[in-house]
C-alpha cells in the first residue's frame, strides 16, 4: 500500500534506554483511517514505539508527524489522540458515567454537553443503562468498552490501543475485537494496536506491522504478510510454518532426508545447485498421499484435535533427528486416512506458495 499523504509519518526514530536500544531507526507511514497492529513477541519495542506516538516516552532521535503538524517533543496533553490500556485504567472511585465524562469536563463542556456525549456513548458500547455502575461492578470485558467510550468521547483523531484484549477470556475477546473493528470503521478514525497474538492482529488489522528486536520486520496487509513474509522470522511467528532442511540435488530435482522430489519455484529466491535451504511450508499446505516417488515418507508420532482440524506431528522416515513436521489434516479426511501412531505414511506439498530460506540448523523448527 502507498502512503503519499501520510496522517501519522514516524521518521527513523530511535529510543535508547541507558546502552539498551529499544527502536532502531524505525520509519513508518500510515493512512487516515487506517487500522494498524504493531505485532511482535514481548520486548520487541511495539510497545515503546506506541508510546512514543502518543508522547509518554520521547524519542532519542527522529520525527513524528501527525496530521502534517510536527509532535516529537509535543507533551501528551497537547497530541491529539485517545488511549486504552490493557489495564483499562478505569477510576474506581467514580462511576461509569463519571470515567467517560473525566476528560468531556477538562475541555470544558458545560455539565449537560458532557452528559448528552456521555449517553451517547454508552449507547454505542451497549451499555446504556450502567452509567451509575462503579468499575468494580463490572465485568472485564465491560471495563473494556468503557475505556473504550472514554478515550473516544473526545473524538481523536488517532485512537492507540495497548494490549486492549490481552486480560479477557478467549470468548468475550473474539466477540470485543469484531465490536472494535466495527467502531472503527464507523468512525473512520486512524487506529493502531498493539498486540502479540496473531489472530487478533490477522483478523483486526488492514496492515501489520511485524517488529522484532527493535526493528520492522515487514509491513504489509494480513494476506500478504501471512503468504508472503519478508523474512525468517515474519513466517516463523506469523502463523505455524514448517522448516525443512532440503538441497539443491540437480537443475530439476530436491533431495529432502532421503526423498528426490520435482524442484519447485520457491516464492522468494532462486535456487542453485547444491544449495541448501529451509524449505518453508504451511501446515494446511501438506496432505497425506499414497506411497509415490515424488512424496517423502514419514512416521506417524501424534495426532491433536483442533476443532475444525486435526494437527498430525509426524518426522520424517529417513531422518530421525529431524525437527517434527506438522500436517492440518480436515476432520472428515481424518477417519479415512485411519492414522495410528507409528504408521509409516507419505507426504507432499502444494506445488503454489512455497518459501525458502537460509538454512540455519540453530533455529531449525516446525510449525507452533
Amino acid at each position: 500500500m502507498t502512503v503519499s499523504n501520510p496522517y501519522l509519518d514516524i521518521k527513523n526514530v530511535v529510543k535508547q534506554f541507558g546502552q539498551f536500544t529499544a527502536l532502531k531507526q524505525i520509519s513508518l507511514a500510515i493512512n487516515k483511517g487506517e487500522f494498524v497492529c504493531f505485532l511482535g513477541p514481548s520486548g520487541c519495542g511495539k510497545t515503546t514505539l506506541l508510546r512514543a506516538i502518543a508522547g509518554l516516552d520521547l524519542p532519542t532521535s527522529g520525527e513524528i508527524h501527525q496530521a502534517d503538524q510536527e509532535t516529537t517533543f509535543l507533551p501528551p496533553e497537547k497530541r491529539d489522540f485517545g488511549i486504552v490500556f490493557q489495564s483499562y485504567a478505569l477510576f474506581p472511585n467514580l462511576t461509569v458515567q463519571e470515567n467517560i465524562a473525566v476528560g468531556l469536563k477538562n475541555q470544558g463542556m458545560t455539565n449537560k454537553e458532557a452528559l448528552e456525549k456521555v449517553e451517547h456513548w454508552l449507547e454505542m458500547i451497549g451499555l446504556p443503562t450502567s452509567g451509575n455502575k462503579y468499575p468494580n461492578q463490572l465485568s472485564g470485558g465491560q471495563q473494556q468498552r468503557v475505556a473504550l467510550a472514554r478515550a473516544l468521547a473526545l473524538s481523536p483523531g488517532l485512537l492507540l490501543l495497548d494490549e486492549p484484549l490481552s486480560a479477557l477470556d478467549a470468548k468475550v475477546r473474539t466477540h470485543l475485537r469484531e465490536e472494535i473493528c466495527q467502531m472503527q470503521r464507523r468512525l473512520g478514525i486512524t487506529t493502531i494496536m498493539v498486540t502479540h497474538d496473531q489472530e487478533e492482529a490477522l483478523s483486526m488489522a488492514d496492515r501489520i506491522v511485524v517488529m522484532n528486536h527493535g526493528v520492522i520486520e515487514q509491513v504489509g496487509t494480513p494476506q500478504e504478510v501471512y503468504e508472503k513474509p519478508a523474512t525468517r522470522f515474519v513466517a516463523d511467528f506469523v502463523g505455524s510454518m514448517n522448516f525443512i532442511e532440503a538441497s539443491v540435488a540437480s537443475t530439476t530435482s530436491l533431495r529432502i532426508a532421503e526423498s528426490m522430489l520435482p524442484l519447485p519455484t520457491l516464492e522468494n529466491m532462486t535456487l542453485e545447485q547444491g544449495e541448501i535451504f529451509d524449505l518453508a511450508v504451511r501446515p494446511e499446505s501438506l496432505r497425506f498421499v499414497e506411497r509415490a516417488s515424488n512424496a517423502i515418507p514419514v512416521k506417524v508420532l501424534a495426532k491433536e484435535f483442533q476443532g475444525a482440524f486435526y494437527r498430525v506431528e509426524v518426522q520424517m522416515q529417513h531422518s530421525p533427528t529431524s525437527a517434527p513436521i506438522y500436517i492440518d489434516v480436515p476432520i472428515k479426511h481424518v477417519n479415512e486416512l485411519d492414522l495410528r501412531r507409528n504408521d509409516i505414511r507419505y507426504i507432499e506439498f502444494a506445488e503454489d506458495g512455497l518459501l525458502g530460506y537460509a538454512c540455519s540448523k540453530s533455529s531449525l523448527g516446525a510449525a507452533a
